[in-house]
Parts: structure tokens; C-alpha cells; sequence
């Protein structure tokens, strides 16, 4: 739909945030700042809530689904629209959420790719020296939360690629946990979006943070994708709530408004999360469907009212 997609923006991201140093990000971010088009800034004001949030969850949108405002003017939309988080944010941006009060809920930059992550050892001395960098770049800039990926299988097992990951994470973790920093490994479908992706299921991650043991590592538990490969949403959520540190939401099928369009109780859904005393962020990952800016944004008020239990 737009001219942007999350692996695009990610794997764009993967090759620059990871050798980015604090003055460089800040002079970029400034830059992307002033490049807000007229357009964008005049859909500050078009959109507020019906009502005031209730303040039991912690609202959160991600970046690349709406990739076609500025990163000023989302900045400027979220604060209008009541909440202050914008999900997988890399340090170019990092200044202009600064500069509104934003936060970044979940960071990203340091990954290879979706597909290239913590179960291939080969790939492990690289990963370690841009995660390294780039906790520091998370921690020095205030921030928690950082994302990383298990990668494709291509042919390996689960149980090699759980021993891998682990292997590979052992390598970060000390790090993080002397930084503060929290990494995130999101779980994906491999049915519809990412064929062959090894972190497909509750299970396998669940036993990957077992065989951790760090509060410094967890999952970033996908609705949508969880949905597709697995269901059992509520269930899953309340029986291993402990695993789960942040959610993405988006409808299905088509990852589109999470209303009645599609087939998840998000309502009940975030009640569900509320229930376990999760104070970490729920952000909002659906493509939206219209064709303005002005509609585009209603939905994502949508979203938030519908998640705002």
C-alpha cells in the first residue's frame, strides 16, 4: 500500500543505525525534522479522542505503518491523539522523539536482516559487535527497549536453533543487563508473511527465554502473527504473560484496522493483557487502509479506543 514496508524500513535501518554515533544521529534527526512537508504538519489537529484514555495501557504505534508522515508529523499525531510511543525507531529519529516527548518503546538498527538472526552461528561475531554498539546507543539515549530476530532455519532444526540462539544471545546479554537494555526477539508467522522464520511459535520462544534465564531478555509477542500460526490468543497470553514483554497487534486476515473487519476480539484481548498487570507497551502494527492522511490516522484512533480498556 505505501511506499515503504517494514523489511524494507528495517533492513534500511540494519545498515546504518548500528554505526551511527550519538552526533551523527541527532544532526540526521534534526534534518528529518525540518524535511516535514506543509501536508503533513496540516494533519496536526484533524483527529483527537472521543475520550480521554483510561491510563491501564501503554499505547504504542509502529513507525513503518505509517511511513508516509514524517517522523515530525506522527510525533505530532500521537501526542494529539493522547499516547507517547512510537515502536521500532532507529537513532536518526531518536532527537525528534525527544523533541516532542515521544518515546522510543521498541528500538531497532542493530539486526542484519529478518532473516539473518541469532540461530546461525556463522553470523554470530557480527551480530555481537553491532548489538554491542548499539545497546550502548539505546542506554546512552535513555531508552530500554531493543529488538533482534531468530532468523530462517533453512533446514536446521528447532532444537539447533534454540542452542544457537542461545549461544549467541549469552553473547549480548552481560552487556545488556550493565546497560539496562532489554532485548526483544519478535515472534513471526511462517505461514503468510515470513515463510521458514524459526521463532513461528509461543513455544519455541517461551524456551528460549527458559534456557536464558536473563529479565533482560524476552518476547515481543505478536498478535497478528500469533494468530495466523498458532490462535489461542487469550489463553496463551495469560497462561505465559512472564515471556511476553511487549505486543504488536494488526488484523486478521490482511493486517489491516483491528474493527470488526477482520477476526480478533482486540477489546477482550487487551483485557486479557490489562488482567496480568503488563505495563509494558502495546503498539498498534496494522497497515491501514485509506487513501488520506486524515483517514489513515482516524484508524489508528480507532485502534487505540478499541485497545484503551
Amino acid at each position: 500500500m505505501h511506499n515503504i514496508t517494514r523489511r524494507k524500513l528495517l533492513q534500511s535501518m540494519a545498515m546504518t543505525g548500528a554505526g551511527i554515533a550519538g552526533a551523527g544521529f541527532a544532526a540526521s534527526g534534526l534534518a528529518a525534522a525540518e524535511s516535514a512537508t506543509a501536508s503533513e504538519n496540516n494533519v496536526k489537529g484533524s483527529n483527537t479522542m472521543s475520550t480521554p484514555l483510561k491510563g491501564n495501557v501503554n499505547h504504542s504505534v509502529s513507525r513503518w505503518t505509517y511511513g508516509d508522515l514524517s517522523i515530525e508529523a506522527l510525533c505530532q499525531t500521537v501526542k494529539e491523539l493522547g499516547f507517547s510511543a512510537i515502536d521500532l525507531v532507529g537513532p536518526e529519529d531518536w532527537p525528534v522523539l525527544k523533541e516532542y516527548g515521544v518515546d522510543s518503546s521498541m528500538c531497532n538498527g542493530a539486526e542484519i536482516s529478518l532473516e539473518d538472526g541469532f540461530i546461525h552461528t556463522e553470523l554470530h561475531d557480527e551480530l555481537e559487535a553491532r548489538y554491542i554498539k548499539h545497546i550502548d546507543l539505546v542506554a546512552d539515549a535513555g531508552y530500554t527497549n531493543l529488538i533482534c530476530f531468530s532468523g530462517n532455519a533453512r533446514g536446521m532444526s528447532p532444537e539447533e536453533g534454540l542452542e544457537n540462539a542461545v549461544a549467541g544471545l549469552k553473547r549480548i546479554l552481560p552487556h545488556a543487563e550493565k546497560r539496562n537494555v532489554v532485548i526483544f526477539m519478535e515472534l513471526f508467522n511462517s505461514k503468510v508473511d515470513h515463510p521458514d522464520y524459526m521463532a513461528d511459535n509461543s513455544a519455541w520462544g517461551i524456551e528460549l527465554c527458559k534456557r536464558l534465564g536473563s529479565k533482560h531478555f524476552s518476547l515481543l509477542y505478536d498478535i497478528y502473527h500469533m494468530q495466523i500460526n498458532e490462535g489461542d490468543i487469550i489463553r496463551t497470553i495469560l497462561d505465559n504473560h512472564q515471556y511476553f514483554g511487549h505486543y504488536h497487534t494488526a488484523g486478521v486476515p490482511g493486517r489491516h484496522e483491528i474493527n470488526t473487519s477482520q477476526e480478533l476480539n482486540y477489546e477482550a484481548i487487551a483485557r486479557a493483557i490489562v488482567q496480568t498487570g503488563f505495563k509494558g507497551y502495546l503498539a498498534q502494527e496494522f497497515i491501514p487502509t485509506p487513501k488520506t492522511k486524515a483517514s489513515r490516522i482516524a484508524s489508528l484512533q480507532e485502534a487505540i479506543e478499541i485497545c484503551d480498556v
